[in-house]
């Protein structure tokens, strides 16, 4: 069991604030952060009414959040926070018999969901695919006494300390045999997806958090710096993600927002990377583009 730390001032706890638009909770402080360098970067946005704080005793105490749990199929399940807060994404519980894995992170923690982790197992480790899904990983981290696994590209966003987290390098890391971090960069220098081969009936699943985002009609994938901020990745850091991904072993995409590519994924990240390349040197509105 690792040391959790108590921040006290005057006989009261202090807590850590959360950015109430990119969700990212700080270091425990009596007074509330003079900004969020993650919202300032150009991945993200500062909200237009202004910088806004809150903490997780707040949330509970408004008394209007949730997490929602989705059994997806055999062994995985889906947590989104309701109603939605900050960026809204998806986390992903996988349950395996060499420790359970949750993949991406939610801000709220619910005695609900604590509960829940706990029948099944609890949590062995948390992997996290960039700094806009830090969230409160800290708080499920000590909750679950899980290691939080995080890039060491970057490792400079990171907003709250601690000795749960650890940094790995390099382009895969493996959790189990069978689950692998694999790093792709793109959208963070670290960004990271992870392989989980024994997934869909042995077919394999790719969790992409918005490392590969899902398209609305959920059969193509695209690719960005930033997404809020619409700014496009370069062809060649495309076609280097996309030919990454054909060491891996997968069928099916889970991505961020429970936009999911059922079946053929593989091929879907391949020929979504054609036409992304294609749209960058023109070709897709020229017709030259080739089959």
């Amino acid at each position: 069991m690792m040391e959790i730390i108590f921040y006290l001032t005057g006989g009261m706890e202090v807590e850590g604030y959360i950015c109430m638009t990119c969700g990212v909770q700080y270091e425990p402080s009596e007074r509330e952060p003079e900004s969020c360098p993650i919202c300032e970067d150009e991945r993200q946005y500062v909200n237009p009414e202004g910088q806004k704080w809150t903490t997780l005793q707040s949330m509970k105490k408004e008394g209007r959040f949730q997490n929602k749990w989705v059994e997806e199929e055999e062994g995985l399940y889906s947590v989104k926070t309701d109603p939605g807060f900050a960026i809204g994404q998806t986390a992903y519980f996988i349950k395996q018999e060499s420790g359970n894995v949750l993949w991406d992170c939610l801000t709220y923690l619910d005695e609900e969901s604590i509960q829940k982790i706990k029948k099944l197992g609890g949590i062995h480790a948390i992997a996290i695919s960039h700094p806009h899904y830090y969230s409160a990983c800290i708080e499920w981290a000590e909750e679950f006494d899980a290691k939080v696994l995080l890039h060491e590209n970057d490792r400079h966003w990171v907003q709250r300390g601690s000795n749960f987290i650890q940094y790995w390098k390099g382009q895969s890391f493996p959790i189990h045999k069978n689950m692998i971090l694999h790093c792709l960069g793109g959208h963070f220098p670290g960004g990271t997806v992870m392989e989980w081969r024994e997934g869909n009936e042995g077919k394999g699943i790719l969790f992409s958090g918005d490392i590969l985002q899902v398209a609305p009609d959920q059969d193509w994938v695209s690719f960005m710096y930033s997404y809020p901020n619409m700014i496009p990745l370069p062809a060649e850091k495309v076609k280097a993600m996309a030919m990454q991904t054909e060491e891996m072993k997968f069928d099916r995409i889970y991505s961020a927002f429970r936009r999911i590519v059922k079946k053929e994924a593989q091929a879907s990240v391949k020929r979504s990377a054609k036409r992304y390349i294609a749209a960058l040197d023109g070709s897709l509105f020229s017709g030259d583009r080739k089959s």
